[in-house]
C-alpha cells in the first residue's frame, strides 16, 4: 500500500506519478478476512480517495487487490520457511512480482535480490534510505527473497552482478 493514497493532504489525487499506467492498491487486512468484513473495517481508509480518484480519472485502469491475496501468499512463504515466521503481510514488491507472474510468461526482476551494488535506497520513486528495506523488518523479506531465489531461472552471477532474477509466469509452471 502506498501511503500517498491515505494521507490527509490528498497528494495521491494530485501527484503526476499516479496519472498514467495501471494502478493497484492493496490493504493488509486481517488474516483471511472476507470481503464484506474487510470493506467495513480496512486497515487503511483508502476507499474515499479511491472513489475520488476514479471520478478524476475514469479511464485509467485502477484495481483493488482482494484482501485474501496477501495472506494466501504469506501462507506459501510460511510453507517454504524452515521455521515459524511472523504473520505480517508480504511486501508490495513481492505482491507486484506475483501479480506480474499471473500476467506474463516471464518476469525479470532487478535488485529484489541485491547485487554487489546493494544500497539502502528503499524505493525507486522516493529518496528514502533504510537497511530494513533490503534486509527486512516488518515484512517477511528474507522469506520473500528465498522464494524468488528458489524460483530464479537465471544464474547466481546474474544476481550478484546485475541484481537480476528471472521467473517463469504461472502459465509456464508445472506443479
Amino acid at each position: 500500500m502506498n501511503s500517498q493514497l491515505v494521507t490527509t493532504e490528498r497528494r495521491f489525487l494530485k501527484d503526476s506519478l499516479y496519472n498514467e499506467g495501471i494502478l493497484v492498491v492493496w490493504d493488509p487486512s486481517v488474516y483471511h478476512t472476507d470481503i464484506p468484513k474487510w470493506y467495513k473495517n480496512p486497515d487503511y481508509g483508502f476507499f474515499e480517495n479511491y472513489k475520488s480518484y476514479r471520478k478524476l480519472h475514469p479511464d485509467q485502469p485502477f484495481y483493488i487487490l482482494k484482501p485474501q491475496m496477501p495472506w494466501e501468499l504469506w501462507d506459501i512463504l510460511q510453507e517454504m520457511a524452515p521455521e515459524e515466521i511472523q504473520p505480517n503481510p508480504p511486501s508490495s514488491g513481492m505482491l507486484g512480482i506475483i501479480l506480474m507472474m499471473t500476467l506474463c510468461d516471464q518476469v525479470d526482476i532487478y535488485e529484489f535480490l541485491p547485487s554487489k551494488r546493494k544500497t539502502d535506497l528503499c524505493y525507486y520513486y522516493q529518496k528514502f534510505f533504510d537497511t530494513a528495506c533490503t534486509m527486512g523488518a516488518y515484512h517477511p523479506l528474507l522469506y520473500e527473497k528465498n522464494l524468488v531465489k528458489f524460483l530464479n531461472l537465471g544464474t547466481d552471477e546474474d544476481i550478484y552482478l546485475f541484481g537480476k532474477a528471472t521467473l517463469r509466469g504461472f502459465r509456464n509452471i508445472s506443479c
